[in-house]
């Protein structure tokens, strides 16, 4: 027999009034039929629908579940943050209040955890469908493993499973700028990935918005790669080996009697500039890399703030 487990499940919440009640149940049929002891750990990022006041109609009949107010909207990756930070179980799952991650897989990442893995991951396995949304994630994963020093699945997902040991981990690194997806991966722990396929939304539309995930995509780049930084170095080599190509030109012009050929004052002027800018551009390069170094260690602001928080026990 199985030993009995602490689970915690982090679910964090925006605006989700018309799906809570349902994803809520459906959680419960499945960890009602299961063995251990279970939390469910609700994180609101700043809903203004009514989405706490529904909460805490069920928290007066469940004492298992826990309800982490965060004083504003911080972003689902540092919702998840405040989560994780709670959980206090033997394993951790993450999953989104929504409904497109199945309830019906966490049997499965309990027992992977159990066999001995300190991570399970989850991949969406989207259709053969081209759309807007999915061409940029993909150019957007192409382009994070090619500069980064991490590898992040395809189509990965903020829904999982961790061990003590590894969340722990994941509770170490606390910069501000967050992409967990990445920062799992970097940590190199024993995972497994479990593919599934996601279902459509209870209700309502996405809260991830374009500039949501634009922002996800900068955190993830700047977090994770110097490259950005590197391009002012690049362009200022460029400059500065054009500007010897273009002055050997005009020297050589010289030497070969063909000055009729160079523009009074052009090529001293162009000269000076493209040294000058060369140079100046090499220099940020060079800055932008220290700056870039200095930022990754001086994220000392807070990634939440709790305002509220309901317990598990009644009071």
């Amino acid at each position: 027999m199985s030993a009995k487990l602490s689970i915690d499940l982090v679910i964090p919440i925006f605006n989700e009034i018309e799906s809570i009640a349902q994803t809520y149940q459906d959680v419960c049929a499945v960890i009602d039929s299961l063995p251990h002891n279970f939390r469910l750990i609700y994180v609101d990022d700043g809903s203004t629908d009514g989405t706490v006041d529904a909460l805490r109609k069920i928290l007066v009949n469940d004492p298992r579940l826990t309800l982490l107010q965060l004083s504003r909207n911080f972003g689902h990756q540092a919702a998840l943050t405040a989560g994780m930070d709670a959980s206090q179980g033997d394993i951790m799952i993450s999953m989104d209040g929504d409904g497109q991650h199945p309830p019906q897989m966490i049997p499965q990442m309990i027992s992977l955890i159990q066999s001995g893995y300190d991570i399970v991951q989850t991949q969406r396995m989207d259709d053969d469908s081209v759309s807007f949304k999915k061409v940029t994630s993909n150019f957007f994963y192409w382009l994070i493993n090619k500069i980064s020093g991490t590898q992040v699945i395809q189509g990965a997902a903020d829904f999982r499973a961790m061990n003590r040991d590894a969340l722990n981990g994941l509770r170490s690194m606390r910069e501000y700028h967050r992409f967990l997806r990445g920062m799992i991966s970097w940590m190199g722990y024993k995972s497994i990935i479990l593919p599934y396929e996601e279902p459509k939304r209870i209700a309502g539309k996405s809260k991830y918005s374009l500039g949501k995930m634009l922002r996800l995509a900068s955190d993830a780049i700047f977090s994770f790669s110097l490259a950005p930084l590197y391009i002012g170095l690049s362009a200022g080599l460029l400059f500065f080996i054009l500007a010897c190509a273009q002055l050997t030109y005009v020297l050589t012009l010289w030497l070969t009697n063909n000055t009729q050929q160079v523009v009074p004052g052009w090529s001293s002027l162009m000269g000076i500039l493209l040294i000058a800018s060369g140079i100046i551009m090499i220099l940020l390069g060079f800055i932008g890399v220290y700056v870039g170094y200095i930022f990754q260690e001086v994220k000392r602001r807070p990634i939440y703030l709790i305002k509220g928080q309901l317990p598990n026990d009644k009071e």
